[in-house]
């Protein structure tokens, strides 16, 4: 959205007696390569008994000529026009290879069209002072006339010279001082000298107020404000014409509406023409106004409008529940770091150093400002086309009604914070869920890389490469090789618990079983993501497409009963008598790289665990997904005082006194959404776990956590 910018602009000579006027030739109308967008012009000429003709010059600037047949008392010029303000970036521009490095030579097809453009007037001692000063080694030639550009508006204070005429670069250089004509004349000069092609251009200059102060540059004009304005153009291979302003010392924009642009400033002039003798009043006025503004970041809707927003979204809203229609995904804001936003990892990166540090400091002031009680949850985001991993998210979810999700942040770990927690510490962890679920830990089983696999890999690497070597191409594969040979092949890399819940609507049991497999191990499939997503499902035991645990996604439309209270009391759940089952191995081979879990109804068949590993120096919790939120309200911490944790809540007496924080998540796809709980994520950067063989769904409570907390 830009803004639409309104010039008047009245030149007015009334003469003490009648006189008679030249042809006079008006360069008014914004020139055919002016880069802001002039949406209307008009011009009017009084006295109205004259004869026009629209013509142009031999550069290819419009030029007005008016011929006035009998003697006049005054001549009235009046300019409208309306510019479109939008912000164009003043470097959108390729050079061609030849003139990237200056010095150079223009093209044998270009060099005598330029020629005129090339013609330097002789330098005086002064001029040729300054030119002996430039560094003539070799330099990127936007670089260059930038430089140049800037040089020259550190050597010429600009002032308002109100007589005629144009000084000579001798006379600017002299005085140290000049209007803009004298400051751009110079600097044509300058440049041709060089060997570049040059121009002088007139025009009109827009200057709109910044809506903020600038943190660190120029404060800008305290008021909108428009004039008549002189500056240079440079001719670049490849990038044409290109403006500097050497009052300012930067490159023209869309505030610059060039009017003409010749050889030499006598043809620039925005009027010419002579009359006879007589005294003149002379009356000149510009001014600039703002007919169409839209909202936007830095000036947002006035408080009026969004009142009137506000009222116009609660008809919507009164209509979208009197149809009974429920949304079910919201916007996703795009947030950038203030100190540093020019990173790439704020622009075209998907990770870099600060940004999930930056995102985990972001979403917990958002808990404190928009839900207190609500959960954190760090977990996997989209996969984009053509990007090798998928993004990571940073999600929070609370319930409308205000009772607390999730009583304790602290038990999340913060980005970059080491928790002292140990690989014992995952296997204790899930020793701890199991008695919290009522069932035994005996069936939690140790989950390792595969050593043929990654053996396999090492082998193939060339003689003088380890997996560390920077020599490998691949800083992905560089990176997922090394963690696993520093960690070991004999070191496990997780735990693993099986469950799943028994006839899950009608029960509360949870069911548990041993899985066993031809190789004695749980060997997780090659990866870098969490292990609840590599497990070697295809190794157990092998189901009837007839027995197979296919799940029945809860409807969204369907009526549902309140949340639990989570205040009420909780009983811990009893051990089922069917839930020590065991499962065997299957004669396939081929592991999937991807590995969905899937949810059993049938004893004995358990196909979904929660797993526990330590990843970035923090314990990583993996959860098995469920139909309904629901059946993991107990799942939650209770909210009591931090010195009263038990083993209710997810970690055991033990590792809550030594404080270890874990992160939940679901595997594979996540639960639906209760009508009574809204969720807001977070996108950023790129996460190392590929993505489910299913389409993810919306989640509410939690996802897949590959490298937090």
């Amino acid at each position: 959205m830009s803004i639409k910018a309104a010039i008047y602009h009245l030149t007015h000579y009334k003469y003490d007696r009648p006189v008679y006027l030249q042809p006079q030739v008006i360069r008014l109308q914004p020139a055919p390569h002016s880069k802001t967008k002039v949406l209307s012009h008009s011009l009017r000429v009084s006295p109205s008994e004259h004869f026009v003709n629209l013509q142009q010059d031999p550069y290819g600037n419009y030029l007005t000529r008016f011929v006035f047949p009998e003697p006049v008392t005054e001549l009235k010029i009046e300019v409208d026009l309306v510019a479109d303000m939008t912000v164009y970036n003043p470097f959108d521009f390729f050079v061609e290879e030849s003139g990237e490095t200056w010095p150079f030579d223009y093209p044998d097809d270009l060099r005598d069209d330029l020629s005129i453009y090339r013609k330097a007037e002789p330098a005086g001692p002064l001029l040729q002072q300054f030119l002996d000063g430039i560094d003539r080694s070799p330099k990127n030639t936007v670089i260059f006339v930038s430089e140049l550009n800037a040089s020259i508006q550190r050597h010429v204070d600009y002032i308002v010279r109100l007589e005629t005429g144009v000084w000579t670069p001798e006379e600017t250089l002299g005085n140290a001082k000049g209007s803009c004509r004298d400051s751009s004349w110079l600097l044509v000069n300058v440049l041709r000298h060089l060997g570049f092609a040059a121009r002088f251009v007139s025009g009109y200059l827009i200057q709109l107020k910044p809506d903020l102060v600038s943190l660190d540059g120029p404060a800008g004009t305290d008021h909108d404000f428009t004039d008549l304005h002189a500056w240079c153009e440079v001719y670049l291979p490849g990038a044409g014409w290109v403006g500097l302003d050497p009052t300012s010392g930067l490159l023209t924009g869309e505030s610059h509406v060039p009017l003409a642009a010749t050889p030499h400033y006598r043809n620039a002039a925005p009027i010419s023409g002579f009359a006879s003798y007589a005294e003149v009043d002379f009356a000149f006025d510009m001014k600039v106004t703002r007919v169409a503004e839209h909202p936007r970041i830095t000036k947002p809707f006035s408080d009026e409008s969004w009142q009137r927003l506000n009222a116009l979204g609660k008809k919507v809203d009164a209509v979208l529940a009197q149809n009974d229609v429920r949304l079910t995904m919201g916007g996703e804001p795009t947030f950038v770091s203030i100190d540093d936003f020019e990173a790439d990892e704020w622009n075209a990166g998907a990770v870099g150093p600060t940004k999930r540090k930056l995102a985990d400091q972001l979403i917990r002031r958002l808990r404190e400002r928009f839900a207190p009680n609500g959960m954190l949850h760090h977990g996997q985001g989209k996969w984009y086309p053509g990007e090798t991993l998928p993004r990571w998210t940073f999600s929070l979810y609370w319930r409308l009604d205000g009772k607390p999700v999730w009583s304790d942040p602290a038990l999340i770990a913060q980005e970059g914070v080491e928790t002292g927690a140990t690989q014992n510490d995952a296997r204790r962890f899930l020793e701890a869920f199991a008695r919290n679920l009522g069932i035994t830990g005996e069936t939690i089983a140790e989950a390792y890389e595969d050593p043929g696999e990654w053996l396999l890999k090492e082998a193939n690497l060339p003689a003088n490469v380890d997996p560390a070597n920077s020599e490998l191409a691949d800083p992905e594969a560089r990176s997922r090789i090394a963690k696993v040979f520093e960690r070991g092949l004999t070191t496990p890399t997780g735990y693993v618990l099986p469950v799943q819940r028994w006839n899950a609507i009608a029960s509360s049991s949870w069911l548990t079983e041993t899985w066993k497999t031809r190789r004695g191990k749980l060997f997780l499939a090659p990866g870098d993501s969490p292990a609840g997503y590599r497990l070697p499902l295809s190794s157990l035991k092998h189901l009837k497409s007839t027995d197979f645990p296919h799940v029945v996604p809860l409807d969204p439309g369907a009526p549902r009963a309140p949340l639990p209270d989570p205040q009420a009391p909780r009983t811990r759940l009893a051990a089922d008598p069917r839930a020590q089952a065991t499962t065997g191995f299957t004669a396939a081979t081929v592991q999937q790289d991807v590995t969905e879990q899937v949810l059993s109804e049938i004893e004995g068949q358990v196909r979904t665990a929660v797993t526990a590993e330590l990843r970035d120096g923090r314990l990583c919790v993996f959860l098995p997904r469920s139909r309904s939120s629901r059946i993991f309200s107990n799942w939650w911490p209770l909210p009591k005082p931090p010195r009263k944790r038990s083993a209710n809540r997810f970690t055991s007496k033990a590792t809550a006194r030594r404080t270890i924080r874990a992160s939940t998540t679901f595997a594979s796809r996540p639960i639906r959404a209760s009508s009574r709980s809204i969720s807001t994520r977070l996108p950023a950067g790129t996460n190392a776990s590929p993505p489910p063989k299913r389409s993810m769904k919306k989640p509410v409570s939690a996802a897949s956590a590959p490298t937090s907390s």
